[in-house]
């Protein structure tokens, strides 16, 4: 034997005979809900009984398969492609034939290949029709049959005996093609479930101690597969294995799938997904499977309803991501990516879910986010607000803000003691004006947890951010409009924007005010100086007749030189680059090695 030099060398040949397996009876009632045992707690041990190990015993109870995401399929003949007419023919023989008669299958080998065609209808009748359950091709679109290509005497023996045919109509069986002329989604979508039949009937046929549970691992069914198919896969691939089964209250099927797809997501709901979180401690390399049922029992409603409906509507992929942003609104969604590039290029290596989720409910992801430990970075805007007295006859409205405030739809907060009389109203106000609070829930209430505008502004870095745990996972940080210098004809201001379109104009304010922009909306004529110009552009942005998304989108039409991003998101943008680990250069060293 060559000499071992490493540890993992060591490992993979000696721990064999270093250890040994051993299995163990555990019983729930002697562990809490986090899954710790008991104090004093021992499990019992299987031990070999009538000749049969821990192994066999845990082998009566489970029988496992698996179904692997390279499948083989390929649209171009060779020796790797396995064609779905073969896995088809397999099928056939191993499972299909046992449930036609002897007599039908002598008497259909002997007849002509017509009735031969007729007999392979008969015998895959019920498979077709599990396959027609899907939903797919669709309306008007090719049918699945079974042909005789070769012999009739072969056929039962030869994998390459029948095939599958395409028959273009539903009325007429003689015009028909070949299955290598259907797309590659449908040869995948038809093979894993012949597959999974296969696998699920070769279990059914197990007379003797046939294991109750029957657990398939399927990697990665979104292969080859658009959105919509694989929703039509993952709704119906349980029904179709259930039609099956002959005892489903003693025996069942499980399917685990390993995914990547949002869509596949999107239909299961969150309850059933198994969260794998890889941490890297140093040269320690783990992960931490987090069940998302125990989500559901810690996160009460309206939030955990309003994040299941959110994510399934926009961002299942927040699942998937390196890291996530929680932006205001479409202005932020829209911008962000030119923002990237023009900031923190190296973002683009990475995968990042942009979340549009408002100031009003940002806070409601703060147990989702925690409890994933994605890197998060959140981009808000100030929605600095002041409370005026009602005046006499009038009647307290929540609408009062402007419509960009979501977050205005709580109702003011009353003093102890404060009588129903002194009600006061908000009403959209600039961020120096003194006594001014953030409307704005998610600075209320998740981070920094402040609600006066004169704290948020004098806060630092430190203040927003939550750092990240040991495993380097979880970091958190808030970023919103600040102080900036405005200079302007000679004069000179300090001012914070209340929102981005306003933090924009100010740190691009020579640009805005040029009349090739005007198309941005945010040019002003004839201001009387400097304040009056920043106190009528922050008037222009938060009137009923200023369009956001036109914004959004007539600054996309702009030389993206020619304009600088605010300062408040460059500054969140980097700091999410640097927690993530990739700078544009390191990014274009993996490029390098790729194409390598």
């Amino acid at each position: 034997m060559p000499p071992l030099r490493t540890l993992s060398e060591f490992l993979e040949s000696e721990i064999r005979r270093e250890y040994e397996f051993k299995y163990f009876v555990l019983d729930a009632a002697q562990f809490d809900g986090e899954f710790q045992p008991n104090e004093g707690y021992e499990p019992l041990e299987l031990l070999r009984d009538q000749g049969r190990t821990g192994k066999d015993i845990i082998g009566s109870l489970i029988k496992v398969d698996f179904l692997h995401a390279q499948r083989h399929l390929s649209d171009t003949t060779g020796s790797r492609a396995e064609e779905l007419s073969r896995h088809l023919s397999r099928y056939y023989t191993r499972n299909l034939e046992r449930h036609s008669e002897d007599f039908s299958a002598i008497q259909a080998l002997a007849e002509s290949e017509r009735q031969l065609n007729q007999h392979l209808e008969q015998v895959f009748a019920e498979t077709l029709d599990r396959l027609a359950q899907l939903g797919y091709p669709g309306f008007a679109n090719p049918r699945l049959m079974i042909k005789s290509a070769l012999n009739p005497a072969t056929v039962m023996s030869n994998q390459d005996g029948a095939q599958v045919h395409y028959a273009l109509s539903a009325e007429n069986d003689d015009f028909t093609l070949p299955d290598k002329y259907n797309g590659l989604g449908f040869k995948n979508l038809i093979y894993m479930v012949v597959e999974l039949l296969d696998l699920h009937a070769q279990w059914l046929v197990i007379e003797d101690n046939r294991p109750p549970l029957h657990l398939v691992f399927v990697e990665e069914p979104e292969a080859h597969l658009h959105a919509q198919l694989q929703q039509v896969f993952v709704n119906k691939v349980l029904d179709i294995l259930e039609e099956e089964s002959d005892d489903q209250a003693s025996f069942r099927t499980q399917l685990v799938l390993t995914t990547h797809s949002p869509h596949i997501l999107y239909e299961r709901g969150f309850t059933p997904i198994r969260y794998f979180r890889r941490e890297n401690t140093g040269v320690a390399q783990s992960s931490t499977v987090l069940n998302l049922s125990e989500f559901y029992q810690r996160t009460a409603d309206p939030s955990r309803d309003f994040l299941e409906r959110y994510l399934k509507l926009t961002h299942c992929d927040l699942f998937f991501a390196d890291g996530a942003v929680l932006v205001e609104g479409s202005v932020e969604r829209l911008l962000m990516p030119q923002m990237i590039k023009s900031t923190a290029p190296g973002l683009r290596s990475s995968y990042l879910s942009v979340l549009e989720i408002g100031g009003a409910f940002g806070h409601l992801f703060r147990t989702l986010i925690e409890f994933l430990g994605i890197t998060t970075l959140v981009i808000t805007d100030l929605d600095s607000i002041h409370f005026a007295p009602l005046e006499e006859g009038e009647v307290h409205d929540e609408e009062d803000a402007d419509e960009g405030d979501d977050a205005d739809e709580a109702t003011d907060e009353e003093e102890p003691g404060e009588a129903l009389a002194d009600r006061r109203k908000r009403k959209t106000c600039t961020p120096e004006m003194q006594d001014a609070e953030t409307s704005n829930q998610m600075l209320i209430q998740w981070l920094p947890a402040r609600r006066r505008i004169d704290e948020l502004l004098a806060l630092g870095p430190d203040d927003k951010t939550i750092e990240a745990d040991e495993a380097g996972l979880g970091a958190v940080r808030v970023t919103y409009p600040t102080t900036v210098q405005l200079n302007h004809d000679g004069e000179t201001i300090e001012r914070a924007g209340r929102t981005l379109e306003v933090a924009f104009a100010f740190e691009n304010l020579h640009w805005t005010q040029n009349a090739d922009n005007k198309d941005l909306k945010l040019s002003i004529r004839n201001p009387i100086d400097l304040a009056d110009l920043a106190l009528r552009l922050h008037n222009k942005v938060h009137a009923p007749s200023f369009k956001k998304t036109d914004f959004a989108l007539a600054l996309l039409t702009k030389n993206p030189d020619a304009w600088i991003v605010p300062h408040y998101i460059t500054e969140g943008l980097l700091w999410l680059e640097d927690i993530l680990g990739l700078t544009e250069e390191d990014a274009d060293d993996q490029l390098e090695v790729a194409q390598a």
